[in-house]
């Protein structure tokens, strides 16, 4: 594919909507810069070839301008001295000049146009190429701040699943305390007090039932 085939790919591309169908826009907007780079760097490489030619054109052009210039005075001066035959051969030189003359000027104006559009295009496709940059900047501070918002949100699961299980074990901790002072005490207290025992022990260990789903449910 030429350069300019390249050129007008990438101007006529949608590339937002490229990115959008992209299953990794960080990559592929890497391989769009560098692309574009490349291109840019043809871009400029041909438009210098054309500014070089254009410039010996233009050095050929005035060459040939003073030619006609001569050729003229000499015609002139041939026909002061009464040397028409000089005069028609200085004056067949100086058309002969003037064609090539022609010619050249057309080749001049050539190159200008040519070189006027490849400025075109260079600075069409430098706005595409910032315009991608600052494109490519956005998605890696989105993917910087989804990557933190992972790891934040990591880090607030494990500081939960620690609390669950801290507060798991100050329950255990609390139910063998209630055991070891319901056995100590079961053969003097009241039948009352042992009644109001159990019924506590019973609402500890439906708490404490509670606490192991939430722990299990949170580790899957």
């Amino acid at each position: 594919m030429g350069v300019f085939s390249r050129f007008l790919d990438i101007v006529n591309a949608n590339i937002n909507s490229l990115l959008d169908k992209a299953e990794d826009p960080e990559k592929m907007v890497k391989l769009m810069m560098q692309e574009m780079e490349d291109t840019l760097i043809e871009l400029k490489s041909t438009c210098a070839e054309k500014i070089a030619k254009r410039t010996s054109k233009e050095r050929e052009r005035k060459e040939r301008e003073a030619l006609v210039e001569r050729w003229q005075n000499r015609a002139e001066l041939a026909l002061s001295k009464h040397r028409e035959d000089l005069a028609r051969e200085a004056l067949a030189e100086k058309r002969r000049h003037a064609a090539q003359l022609e010619q050249l000027a057309d080749d001049v104006q050539r190159y200008e146009e040519i070189i006027a559009k490849s400025k075109e295009d260079i600075s069409k496709l430098e706005d595409k190429l910032l315009s991608l940059k600052n494109k490519y900047q956005a998605i890696i501070e989105r993917a910087n701040r989804i990557r933190e918002q992972k790891a934040a949100s990591e880090t607030i699961r494990k500081a939960s699943d620690r609390e669950a299980m801290n507060r798991f074990e100050q329950m255990e901790q609390q139910v063998d305390r209630m055991e070891a002072n319901a056995g100590m005490f079961s053969q003097s207290d009241p039948v009352e007090k042992r009644f109001a025992d159990l019924e506590e022990m019973e609402a500890i260990e439906a708490e404490l039932e509670a606490l192991r789903k939430q722990h299990t449910s949170s580790t899957k």
